[in-house]
């Protein structure tokens, strides 16, 4: 398999000559006429393909040779431009040094980042009250072809309210416990969304963020998991290309309302959250139907919400989603590592900002999920002064999508991720359509 001589790079010009690795260049020129291409080249022309030829099988002359080499190296400025150029990137950071630990580089955030403004807690409501009633409000006067408009907007809209209970579970929003829990419970029902059971998942999420196994949110799909069933392969393979962008309704269905993937001492407080999910959907929905029918209930309710997945999903794997970012086992983890290199600083257009409380100026969040949303900025130009070689960062563009939805699949400790139409070609034609089809554009 190709990932497991990944570490090696021949080039052959003749039936008993080869050549070792390359030199650690984008494309190195072995000999006239001979060049060995890093997976970094394929990718700039929007491909990952490789072509090997096993040692046993040298016939004739062989002018180029694609092989793999993992991972994609980033040891000086130049190779992390080019590799930040190929995947969509602004910047991708030099590796943090060991010995750095997250406390050190939270004590160089200044202390108001982490100061809770009752004042401006309220006005992020304010905000995603007033523009999810004039989207409903758009959904109920615009022509049949401005729907998709207004369902944008709306669901747009709608995410705000989960960055909303986001900040309550982070116990960012008020002092107020009850108050926290209160706004937090009520912010996520629009969504049909658990307050607490997604409170303690993502509290792990952020104790073990791209720690292999543990972390709740994104990982890469195991090598035994993807070779398990011809139908979970499939189901895998659809999963993370072309319906990615909604996959964490899958997320949301699995991880939030089975009681027996909580500890005991949370059982409680989960049947509370689910109670209230249950009765919003059993008075709420007929309530809907009951006014403007079931073709109703889909336009005011159900295509916003899937725009709010779409959201869902696209923040939670730009945050953490990249051929350069590892996942680590336990005993290789290192927590500041995963938190200030691991995590992306996304730029969306300023309105999906706006509505979204700048839930995307993700780093500090991870640095430490204290700060408010409406200081993460302040925090995010401090760690730019003090750590800015360190960080991730992009603007969104097709070509990070691209890449995420069409790489980044099944695990590999050399190499972070395989593409799946690597492992099972003849079954991977949805990230064959997805690199076709897919716009390679880079902001």
């Amino acid at each position: 398999m190709a990932s497991r001589i990944a570490d090696s790079l021949f080039a052959f010009t003749g039936p008993q000559q080869c050549l070792p690795r390359a030199p650690k260049l984008a494309s190195a020129r072995l000999s006239p006429g001979v060049y060995a291409v890093r997976p970094i080249d394929l990718l700039l022309k929007g491909t990952r393909r490789t072509f090997l030829v096993p040692a046993k099988k040298r016939i004739g002359c062989i002018k180029a040779v694609f092989v793999p080499v993992a991972p994609p190296t980033a040891d000086n400025a130049e190779d992390r431009e080019q590799l930040a150029e190929s995947y969509g990137f602004k910047q991708i950071g030099q590796d943090l040094p060991d010995n750095v630990t997250l406390k050190d580089i939270m004590d160089t955030l200044p202390k108001e980042v982490f100061e809770i403004d009752d004042v401006k807690a309220w006005k992020s409501v304010l905000i995603s009250v007033t523009s999810y009633a004039l989207g409903l409000f758009m959904i109920a006067k615009a022509p049949w072809y401005l729907l998709p408009l207004a369902w944008a907007w709306t669901g747009t809209a709608v995410t705000g309210f989960f960055v909303i209970g986001h900040d309550c579970a982070h116990k960012s929003f008020s002092k107020n416990k009850l108050v926290k829990d209160i706004v937090g419970t009520l912010a996520f029902l629009p969504l049909v969304y658990p307050y607490e059971p997604w409170r303690f998942k993502h509290d792990r999420h952020h104790a073990k963020t791209n720690m292999l196994v543990h972390d709740t949110a994104w990982q890469p799909v195991p090598p035994e998991e993807f070779d398990s069933s011809p139908v979970l392969r499939k189901a895998i393979i659809f999963g993370y290309g072309p319906i990615r962008p909604w996959l964490s309704i899958a997320h949301w269905v699995n991880w939030h309302f089975n009681l027996r993937k909580f500890r005991p001492s949370e059982v409680n407080r989960v049947k509370i959250s689910l109670a209230c999910v249950f009765a919003f959907m059993a008075v709420g929905w007929p309530l809907i139907i009951y006014k403007v029918g079931v073709l109703g209930w889909v336009k005011f309710w159900l295509m916003p919400w899937l725009g709010y997945h779409f959201w869902m999903s696209t923040f939670t794997m730009v945050h953490h989603t990249a051929p350069h970012i590892p996942f680590k086992p336990a005993d290789e983890w290192n927590a500041a590592q995963a938190q200030l290199n691991g995590t992306v600083h996304c730029d969306y257009p300023s309105w999906i900002e706006i509505l979204c409380h700048d839930i995307n100026v993700h780093i500090p969040h991870h640095i430490s999920p204290r700060i408010p949303s409406y200081n993460l900025r302040a925090a995010h130009q401090s760690i730019q002064e003090n750590w800015g070689k360190y960080t991730n960062l992009a603007t969104w563009n097709w070509r990070l999508m691209k890449t995420i939805m069409t790489v980044c699949h099944v695990y590999d400790k050399e190499e972070n991720y395989i593409p799946s139409d690597r492992l099972a070609p003849e079954e991977s034609q949805p990230i064959t359509f997805l690199k076709k089809a897919m716009p390679d554009y880079a902001a």
